[in-house]
This record gives C-alpha cells, sequence and structure tokens, in this order.
C-alpha cells in the first residue's frame, strides 16, 4: 500500500508517493488548481490514488511557528477532508512548518536556477512532507 504526499497551495499541490514498502517519497508532479474558481485537481489525483493503489494520503498543515492554524492551514485541512471523503481514504493532517523552504533551500545548494526551482519547488516540498511522515512510522 502506497502513500500520496500533497503540499497544497492556491495555485499548485505538489504530489509525492511513496514506494510500496512505505520507505521512501518520491516526487511526482505539480498540479495546477485555481481555489477562486474551485478547481482542485481532484480528478486528477483521483487518478493518481488508482494508478499507484494509493491507501493513505498525507497532507501537509501549514501551522503557525506559535502552532496555531491559520486561514490557509484551514484551507489545507478542508483539502485533505474533501478528498478523503471522496476516495473514501484516511488522510493524515503532517505539519509541515517550514518545508517549502527547506525545500528551496537544497535546490539552491544543488545550483538549480530560478526558473527551475520554481517549476518543482512544490513537488520538493510535497516529498519532504510525505518523508517526514514514513520515518515517523519507522
Amino acid at each position: 500500500m502506497r502513500t500520496l504526499g500533497l503540499d497544497v497551495g492556491t495555485k499548485t499541490v505538489g504530489v509525492a508517493v511513496s514506494d510500496e514498502l512505505g520507505w521512501t517519497a518520491q516526487g511526482l508532479k505539480t498540479l495546477k488548481i485555481n481555489e477562486d474558481k474551485n478547481e482542485f485537481g481532484f480528478s486528477e489525483l483521483g487518478s493518481i490514488i488508482k494508478e499507484y493503489s494509493v491507501g493513505k494520503i498525507v497532507v501537509g498543515l501549514p501551522k503557525n511557528m506559535n502552532g496555531s492554524i491559520g486561514p490557509r492551514g484551514q484551507a489545507c485541512q478542508k483539502y485533505g477532508a474533501e478528498l478523503g471523503e471522496m476516495y473514501d481514504l484516511p488522510v493524515i493532517l503532517w505539519d509541515e512548518r517550514l518545508t517549502t523552504m527547506a525545500a528551496e533551500r537544497l535546490l539552491i545548494e544543488a545550483d538549480v536556477s530560478r526558473s527551475k526551482r520554481k517549476k518543482v519547488i512544490d513537488k520538493m516540498a510535497a516529498v519532504m512532507i510525505l518523508q517526514g511522515y514514513l520515518d515517523s512510522q519507522s
């Protein structure tokens, strides 16, 4: 059973998936979404869930540094709840504080250009969210 990892933003969703043993996370893609138009990429995620035989979803929860949950965190909670209900899968909300900054730092250290970083940052953040969750399970 694989686990899907998501980094949900207002315009994109970074997508990662675990290996079948649940040891490592691999980045899959970045979906374009539009919150204002209620376009959340659920059907494309459904295809991924089916293709990879996903049994669980981990959604990054952007908490404030003091641990409280603001508007963005609430939007991620709602996104995860809708996705879980739609595909009848358990959804785990995973504290993702600083993952996007950490992903960007890794890409900068790897000397990835700014334009290329922009294309992969959300997918990389999804990998970091999912890997953090997978590591906590072992």
